[in-house]
């Protein structure tokens, strides 16, 4: 035990630094350098690091927060912070000076039992709110200055009414209503004229059933002569079109010179300035970012240079990437499958790296780049996923195999050293485990169709997905079938219940990461307004009760026979720790193998550096114990 958790350390030794802001010359990001994440800042080139806020606060995980953890606004001298307690989600934004200092509320008493998002542009100091009440399932936006903290309502919608653009001054604003993964539409805003309007696409309540093409609408900004938008109508893996402002349809935008090669998705697009755009793009699980420039009159956006996806850039995940105005730089946080996150600023041209973390006391030849082990299903779906071998082949051939299974479903496992998987990966494969991590059918990153097969199927062809998969492992000669643990986090986790109960001989032990049980009681126990995109994606507890119960893993779990460990945090507010206990009561009282951890101050993560050692430590000890 003592040596796995010296490796343990070894590989988070690497401390995240993520989000990065450049501001002047100084950056300011997020990193868990004192255990938990936190807000830093340092002299671009290299400094003294300065820690922000006081070390009792916790920021939360950037990548569950729909929205900015943090945004400097120097000309309020301010830095405007989301914040919730230890992981519950229960986000409202905090203000500090530049300097540091302890975070105030910045609407006391206004915004009461309710999450809130925000979205601040740093050069303006104009901020747009998306709240959302627990305990009601209608959200309300609302565009603010910051100097004066005055509240404009944008409207109010069960389905979001998310701000996803705006022009300069935000005169004008791009809202969507989204009711499920890529079902979305999009509504113009005006200072001065009453409620939204209707720009593209067909309200739910307007289709009496039938059946519509899927707009996939997502980042957009709003110009003189349309609003440019991202979108799916055109293009399975994303694109780009031009909305009117009176409404009517979109016309399409040509994307000419990217440079990468592969499957993929457009991720985003950002207004620079007049006609200059940032276009981000996940091919393969790598990112790749250009700048373009829009031609409006030839309906052409045309790529200028290409940001990252080269050079030191190349083969890994950018995890946060923005736009300095006054230097035309960007600051990113880049990592890879083996090497940790590191802080860069870039104007395509020349990279400056601010940051060198480094895994100590485990050489890089030791670490796994992993291969490409995608493989045909069941039905002649192509999946893509990779294996991970210990580096060098190892001693012991064939390797037990841990079958990784990603959060979601609307997710993918990608190369990429920031968050809980690849450090975890990277340690089975030193232990002497094969790791093999598929994005099966609901995964981004492989266009909305295959995004959209999940929706109303959870536990349908995605798990038949993983069967067909267990079948190619029993033909690799490196790997030892019938030493197989399966293990996974939230949608994850769902999944590996279900594999466990339906599909109890195919696997010798497995893992659950605060996962879904009773799809009725997991539903239950959501946020108000959560509740009404899980109606639509999963199914409704009145209308489709049949479904929901057949899909659920407690219906299936009688017949486990492989020894289980149920990880939770007491604090979640997507999976609750209620649901958790109720599985390990019910098969405990079954006779059913169960181990049990919760940790009392995380939630639907392992965010603390204590925490996820230990989680490491429990989820490692366990698979050696039980597939030896």
């Amino acid at each position: 035990m003592e040596d796995l958790t010296r490796t343990i350390e070894s590989l988070l030794s690497a401390r995240l630094h993520l989000s990065p802001q450049l501001v002047g010359d100084r950056l300011y990001f997020l990193s868990n350098r004192s255990g938990r994440m936190s807000l830093y800042s340092m002299q671009r080139g290299g400094s003294s690091i300065r820690q922000l806020i006081p070390d009792h606060i916790a920021m939360p995980n950037p990548a569950l927060v729909e929205g900015q953890v943090f945004v400097v606004v120097p000309q309020l001298d301010r830095i405007y912070l989301t914040l919730d307690a230890d992981g519950d989600e229960h986000y409202q934004p905090h203000a500090i000076p530049l300097a540091g200092g302890e975070p105030e509320p910045v609407w006391p008493d206004r915004f009461p039992g309710t999450q809130v998002y925000f979205e601040a542009d740093p050069d303006t100091g104009i901020a747009s709110l998306l709240v959302a009440p627990l305990e009601d399932p209608i959200m309300t936006s609302y565009v603010t200055d910051l100097a004066t903290l005055e509240l404009i309502s944008l409207g109010e919608s069960r389905y979001g009414n998310f701000v996803i653009g705006h022009n300069g001054d935000f005169s004008r604003l791009a809202l969507a209503d989204g009711y499920t993964a890529g079902d979305t539409v999009l509504f113009l805003w005006e200072r001065g004229v009453e409620g939204r309007r209707l720009l593209a696409g067909t309200e739910l309540a307007d289709r009496n059933g039938a059946q519509v093409t899927l707009t996939g609408f997502g980042d957009a900004h709003v110009r003189d002569d349309g609003v440019l938008v991202t979108t799916t109508l055109f293009d399975d893996g994303g694109g780009l079109a031009v909305v009117p402002l009176q409404g009517g349809a979109p016309a399409r935008i040509a994307i000419e010179g990217t440079t990468h090669d592969g499957a993929g998705e457009l991720t985003h697009l950002g207004h620079l300035d007049g006609d200059r755009y940032e276009l981000a793009y996940n091919i393969d699980g790598c990112s790749y970012g250009y700048v373009a420039r829009f031609d409006p009159a030839a309906r052409r956006m045309r790529i200028d240079r290409s940001i990252w996806g080269h050079g030191p850039l190349a083969d890994g995940v950018v995890q946060a990437a923005r736009y300095d105005r006054a230097t035309g730089q960007w600051a990113l946080a880049f990592s890879t499958a083996t090497a940790p996150v590191q802080l860069f600023t870039t104007d395509g041209t020349a990279v400056e790296q601010h940051t060198n973390e480094e895994i100590d006391g485990v050489p890089a030849a030791s670490m796994a780049a992993g291969e490409d082990a995608s493989y045909v299903s069941h039905d002649g779906t192509r999946v893509s996923a990779r294996l991970y071998l210990p580096a060098g082949g190892g001693e012991d051939q064939p390797h037990p195999v841990i079958y990784y299974i990603h959060g979601g479903p609307q997710s993918q496992e990608r190369p990429d050293f920031t968050w809980f998987s690849m450090p975890l990966i990277q340690l089975f494969t030193l232990r002497g485990f094969a790791v093999f991590v598929p994005n099966v059918r609901g995964s981004s990153g492989y266009g909305l169709d295959y995004m959209k097969q999940v929706d109303r199927d959870w536990g349908g062809a995605d798990r038949l997905d993983h069967v067909a998969a267990v079948e190619i492992l029993r033909a690799d000669e490196r790997l030892d079938a019938g030493r197989l643990g399966v293990m996974g986090r939230s949608y994850g986790g769902y999944m590996t219940l279900t594999l466990l109960g339906r599909h109890p001989e195919l696997w010798a032990a497995g893992v659950d990461m605060f996962g879904p049980y009773d799809l009725y009681s997991f539903m239950e126990a959501l946020p108000e307004t959560w509740k009404t995109y899980f109606y639509l994606s999963i199914g409704h507890p009145e209308h489709d009760r049949d479904l929901l119960v057949d899909r659920s893993p407690k219906t299936h779990l009688d017949a486990l026979a492989a020894p289980m460990l149920v990880i939770q945090g007491r604090n979640d507010p997507r999976v609750v720790v209620g649901e958790s206990d109720t599985l390990v009561a019910d098969l405990r009282n079954k006779g059913k193998d169960i181990e049990y951890l919760v940790f009392d101050d995380e939630g639907h993560d392992m965010v603390k550096h204590a925490n996820r050692v230990k989680a490491y430590a429990a989820i490692v000890e366990f698979f050696e114990r039980r597939l030896g």
